[in-house]
């Protein structure tokens, strides 16, 4: 008898993943040291703003990815209670609460270092190696809390830290003529952004005191539209049945795509995963074993639990094949992006966060996502902490059922603390959605017989 420690998993994570996780590290390693090369960093929130930091020659430390490392790593904990201790609740964000914890202990950490309590070697709490910034930058969508997150921030460390933010306007879609990436109100936000765009690069010229490098810009898009193009066909394959790839393996890119520095590597990288996937789909070979069920996943990513997660919904024959967190978001328009001038596409990127639009935009990416990989359901992750996400998520599931007769659940978790976690729940709903999803089959082979 096979015991539960030697069971075969029943998940086959791509390969190219696990071979891209030390572009993560680097990239972390590099900001740890930031301080002993004298470069300037920048620590800022929602927005893909790297290309623009990149080409400036700062360093870029994005908040929310740093929490969800900690998360990912379970080392969240002593950056969370430094927040609660300095008055944070436990119902704020715990993307924001998690990384306003590490802004207090890098704080810390530096006091200690200029009065020569330690030294850096002595630093041993991953939260306080984080260097303290040089100015920060907010660009944060549909989300309030995202919004006044670095403000915050800002006088935790004593308001002595420049800051910029770029407002990002909601798009509601209620004009006659809304629509995805079309109408007025699409186009005026857009210049409105871009608008935005130029003036932040002239607070990061005046405070560099060195002329902005926009070639190095160009160069960057360059890179960062190839690797999103052939991230997209990678995608798309997964519409064939079995899936060689699941929503779980694009959560693992999400850092790459996200806020790794935009280069030839960021290409061979997701060029390999498309090569990978295209040699699974000649093989036949598959991203869970018997795949039974095929799921769509609404609600942004539980960091603690993505290695329980992915065995839960494959244990039970599931593929969980897109989401919105993945599908819609980190440059998923690259046809938007102009090379040769490329901040109007930049800034129509920034507003197509998953949290920033209206009902009618999130039900038409659902609707297309569930009918073009043809899916029997819908996972719905209510994060606790993140109302931004969870706000249209009942709306959507009643939408989805009367419109397409797909069937939902809800589970109850979050993005960065565990003790949110329901998986009793997950794993009984789960299962008494799947017995649906089998009789509706049932039903479909009689009427059609």
């Amino acid at each position: 008898m096979t015991s539960a420690a030697t069971k075969p998993s029943s998940v086959n994570r791509l390969k190219s993943n696990d071979a891209g996780r030390h572009m993560i590290s680097d990239y972390w390693e590099r900001i740890f040291t930031a301080n002993e090369r004298n470069a300037s960093v920048v620590w800022y929130n929602g927005a893909a703003l790297n290309p623009i930091f990149q080409a400036a020659g700062l360093e870029w430390a994005h908040g929310e990815a740093f929490a969800a490392r900690l998360s990912a790593q379970k080392l969240e904990k002593s950056a969370q209670l430094a927040a609660q201790e300095y008055g944070y609740v436990g119902e704020l964000c715990s993307y924001a609460r998690t990384h306003l914890g590490t802004a207090l202990l890098a704080k810390q950490a530096r006091e200690k270092f200029e009065n020569g309590i330690v030294d850096e070697a002595d630093r041993d709490e991953l939260a306080s190696r984080l260097p303290m910034p040089n100015f920060i930058v907010n660009s944060y969508a549909g989300c309030s809390t995202g919004q006044q997150w670095d403000e915050l921030t800002m006088r935790v460390l004593g308001k002595e830290v420049p800051i910029f933010n770029v407002s990002l306007p909601f798009l509601w879609s209620n004009r006659a003529d809304a629509g995805y990436l079309q109408g007025q109100e699409w186009e005026e936000a857009s210049d409105y952004v871009a608008d935005q765009l130029h003036k932040l690069i002239e607070f990061i010229e005046f405070h560099t005191k060195r002329p902005f490098d926009w070639e190095a810009l160009r160069e960057g898009m360059h890179y960062i539209k190839q690797a999103a193009e052939i991230r997209r066909d990678a995608m798309a394959m997964c519409r064939s049945k079995p899936t060689p790839a699941t929503f779980w393996d694009w959560i693992a890119s999400v850092a790459h795509i996200n806020f790794l520095p935009a280069g030839p590597e960021l290409v061979t990288y997701f060029s390999n995963i498309r090569e990978e996937i295209v040699g699974r789909l000649a093989r036949g070979e598959t991203a869970i074993k018997d795949e039974k069920y095929r799921l769509y996943f609404d609600g942004i990513m539980n960091w603690n639990k993505l290695g329980t997660l992915a065995r839960v919904f494959a244990e039970h024959k599931v593929a969980i094949v897109a989401g919105r967190y993945t599908h819609n978001a980190f440059w998923q328009e690259p046809h938007l992006i102009d090379t040769d001038d490329p901040i109007r596409g930049m800034a129509q990127h920034y507003l197509l966060c998953p949290t920033n639009h209206g009902f009618k935009t999130i039900k038409h990416f659902t609707e297309h996502d569930c009918d073009y990989y043809g899916l029997d359901g819908i996972v719905f992750h209510s994060t606790r902490t993140c109302r931004a996400f969870t706000g249209p998520q009942q709306m959507l599931a009643r939408a989805m059922q009367k419109d397409h007769g797909l069937p939902s659940i809800f589970f109850e978790g979050d993005v960065a603390d565990e003790s949110f976690y329901k998986g009793e729940l997950l794993e009984s709903r789960l299962e008494a959605m799947l017995e649906t999803i089998d009789v509706r089959r049932s039903r479909d082979l009689i009427a059609s017989a």
